[in-house]
């Protein structure tokens, strides 16, 4: 039998977080509340499914606290639905752009973020799936669906070209590519690209992740590799 999806209620209303627990619980989930980003930090965020998170709370902000789980592996692909009664446009987009999932402005009905829930919960899947969006190395870390790159902590400005380069030789560290091979994989059809173009790519690569460029090998007469 499947375990119940585990939710994690977020807010520094006290009977807001009973009622959205009480509500939850009834629709089949199982259900914990923290009344802090500092709370919610406390608590075993690799084995919750969904994050139910305030924006405007004491302390820690929800932004914030949602751009610090975003920035850890483990935590990265955790699915998040902002509760906030900041319903601005420019928040809604400063919300989507740190990686939330949806965004339900206050005041709302209890059947509304049951729904909502609901749904991201079946867009997703579960967190130990979303887990297989995150790929790294040491430090070195791909974020698969936010399509984007982090060196020791930092997020680093990628090209399309560039973080499909790291992404194919990371994924399959150990194994040799051609430059040809690279080409077929990563670069259009319809595009005329020529092996010097690949070892560009790879050059600015290399400079942007650091003490990472040694990972980044070459077999001479034969390609590039991820040598770990």
């Amino acid at each position: 039998m499947d375990r119940k999806k585990r939710i994690l209620v977020v807010d520094d209303e006290p009977d807001l977080c009973e009622i959205l627990k009480f509500n939850l619980q009834a629709a089949g989930y199982e259900v914990s509340v923290a009344h802090s980003a500092r709370e919610a930090l406390a608590q075993d965020l690799g084995q919750t499914d969904l994050l139910l998170l305030d924006v405007m709370m004491p302390g820690m902000s929800g932004f914030a606290l949602a751009q610090q789980l975003k920035g850890q592996p483990e935590t990265a692909g955790l699915p998040i639905i902002f509760l906030t009664a900041r319903d601005t446009e420019r928040d809604t987009l400063h919300g989507f752009s740190i990686g939330a999932d949806d965004y339900i402005s206050k005041p709302f009905s209890v059947k509304e973020v049951q729904a909502r829930v609901k749904a991201v919960l079946h867009r997703t899947g579960n967190h130990e799936a979303s887990q297989a969006d995150v790929i790294s190395y040491e430090g070195l870390t791909i974020h698969l669906g936010r399509k984007c790159v982090e060196v020791d902590g930092e997020e680093v400005g990628f090209t399309r070209t560039e973080f499909e380069l790291l992404n194919l030789l990371l994924s399959h560290r150990g194994e040799v590519f051609s430059r040809q091979q690279l080409i077929e994989n990563i670069w259009p059809h319809d595009v005329v690209v020529t092996g010097r173009t690949v070892d560009v790519n790879i050059t600015r690569m290399r400079k942007k992740i650091g003490r990472y460029a040694r990972c980044i090998a070459t077999r001479i007469g034969y390609g590039y590799y991820f040598d770990v």
